[in-house]
C-alpha cells in the first residue's frame, strides 16, 4: 500500500471501529438486560428492538450512498454520525422497551456504511482493495472481541442506558476522525459525473453479493438470539462469555490472514469464498445438534471459532468484490444497495430470530439458518472473481 492508502484504510477502519464498538457493546447483553424494561418480557419485542436498527439502516443506505455520489463522501459521513449519536442518546434515556426501539431506529438512520466503504474504494487500488477491506473487517472483529470482554463489566456498572451513552461519545469521536484524519476526497472523484441506481440493479454478480450479505447478517444476528443462553446453559456465567468469544475471534483473524490473502493472490478467491459459506452452514448444523443433544462449553467454542473464520473471510472479500464490480461513477449507489441488504439482514435476523425462538425454539432457529446458508451456496456457486486492475 502507498502512504495515502495506509492512512485512508486506517482512518476509515477507525470510524467503523468506533461506531461498531458502540453497537457491539450492547449486543452480548441486550437480550438479557432488555428484560428489565417495561415490556421486556416478550422475546419477539426484544428481537424487534435488536433488529429495528437494521430496518432503518436498510431504508436509508441507498439514499446515503446516492448522496455521497452527488455531494461527496465526507459530508454524508459526518451527517450520518450525528444522527447515530442522537439515536444513541435517545436509547440511553429510554424509559421502556418501546422507547428503546425508537432509539435503535434513530441509530440506524445514520446509515454511513456505503459512504465510508465507497470512500475507501475511491482511495485504494484494486490490487490492495481486499487488504483495505480486511483491515476494516478486522477492526470490526476486534471491536466485537473487545466488546465481549467489556460489555458484561460495563453493563454491570452503568447498565444498558450507560452503554448507549458511551455509544454516543464514540460516534462524536468518529466525527473528529473524519474531519482531521481521513484524507481529502480525490478531486477527480468529487468532480466526476456520478452514475445512478438502475445500472447497478441489473448486474447479476452484484445481485449475488447483495443476496449473500443479507443472508450472512440475518444468520449472524439470529444466532445471537440463542447463543448467549446456550452458553449459560452450558455452565458459563454471562460475565465470562468472552472466554469463548475472544479466542474464537482472534484465532479466526490468524486463519483469515493465512488463507484469504495468499489464496486470492493465487487465483483461488472463489474457492475460499464458497468454503467460508459452507463452513457457516456446518456451524448451524452443529448448533442444531447441540440444541437437541445438549450443549458443552468446548463444543460451543469450536463451532463459534469456525463461524468467525468463515464470517471474517466473507466480511473482507464481499465488499471488496462489490467495489470492484461496481462502475466507478456509481460506486456509492452500488455499495448503498449492498449495505441496504446487509442492514435488512440485521433486521430480519433480529425479528425472525426472536419469532423462531418464541414459537419453534432454538432447533427451529438453527434449521432456518442452515437452510438460508444452503440457499446462499446455490446462489453464489456461479460467481467469478474479477481480475484486479493495476491502477
Amino acid at each position: 500500500m502507498t502512504a495515502l492508502e495506509r492512512r485512508s484504510s486506517a482512518s476509515l477502519a477507525l470510524i467503523f471501529a468506533l461506531r461498531m464498538l458502540g453497537l457491539f457493546l450492547v449486543l452480548p447483553v441486550f437480550a438479557l438486560e432488555a428484560h428489565r424494561y417495561p415490556g421486556g418480557d416478550d422475546p419477539a419485542a426484544i428481537g424487534l428492538a435488536m433488529g429495528i436498527y437494521g430496518l432503518t439502516q436498510g431504508l436509508l443506505q441507498i439514499p446515503f450512498g446516492l448522496a455521497s455520489d452527488r455531494f461527496g463522501r465526507k459530508p454524508v459521513i459526518v451527517f450520518g454520525l450525528i444522527v447515530f449519536a442522537a439515536g444513541s442518546c435517545l436509547a440511553a434515556l429510554a424509559p421502556s422497551l418501546q422507547w428503546l426501539v425508537a432509539g435503535r431506529a434513530l441509530q440506524g438512520a445514520g446509515a454511513i456504511s456505503a459512504a465510508v466503504t465507497a470512500l475507501l474504494a475511491d482511495q485504494t487500488r484494486d490490487l490492495v482493495r481486499t487488504k483495505a477491506m480486511a483491515l476494516v473487517g478486522s477492526s470490526i472483529g476486534l471491536m466485537f472481541a473487545l466488546s465481549l470482554v467489556l460489555s458484561p463489566l460495563l453493563a454491570s456498572a452503568v447498565g444498558l442506558n450507560g452503554l448507549f451513552a458511551l455509544t454516543a461519545v464514540l460516534a462524536m469521536t468518529g466525527i473528529a476522525v473524519v474531519l482531521w484524519w481521513v484524507p481529502a476526497e480525490p478531486a477527480k472523484m468529487v468532480d466526476a459525473a456520478r452514475g445512478g441506481l438502475a445500472h447497478v440493479l441489473r448486474q447479476a454478480p452484484l445481485l449475488r453479493l447483495n443476496f449473500g450479505v443479507f443472508v450472512l447478517h440475518a444468520t449472524q444476528l439470529a444466532m445471537w438470539v440463542a447463543v448467549p443462553a446456550m452458553l449459560v446453559d452450558a455452565g458459563l456465567a454471562k460475565a465470562h462469555h468472552w472466554w469463548v468469544y475472544l479466542p474464537a475471534v482472534l484465532g479466526s483473524f490468524v486463519v483469515m490472514g493465512a488463507t484469504l490473502f495468499p489464496l486470492e493472490k493465487r487465483g483461488y478467491l472463489r474457492a475460499v469464498f464458497l468454503s467460508a459459506i459452507g463452513a457457516i452452514a456446518v456451524v448451524q448444523l452443529g448448533l442444531l445438534w447441540m440444541a437437541h443433544q445438549g450443549t458443552s462449553i468446548w463444543g460451543l467454542a469450536l463451532v463459534l471459532f469456525v463461524f468467525f473464520c468463515g464470517f471474517n473471510v466473507l466480511e473482507a472479500s464481499q465488499p471488496s468484490l462489490a467495489s470492484r464490480l461496481a462502475p466507478v461513477q456509481s460506486r456509492g449507489a452500488a455499495l448503498g444497495v449492498y449495505n441496504t441488504l446487509q442492514s435488512l439482514g440485521f433486521f430480519t435476523g433480529g425479528v425472525l430470530g426472536g419469532w423462531l425462538m418464541k414459537h419453534m425454539g432454538a432447533q427451529g432457529l438453527f434449521v432456518s439458518c442452515a437452510v438460508a446458508m444452503g440457499a446462499w451456496m446455490l446462489v453464489a456457486w456461479p460467481m467469478r472473481a474479477p481480475a484486479p486492475k493495476a491502477g
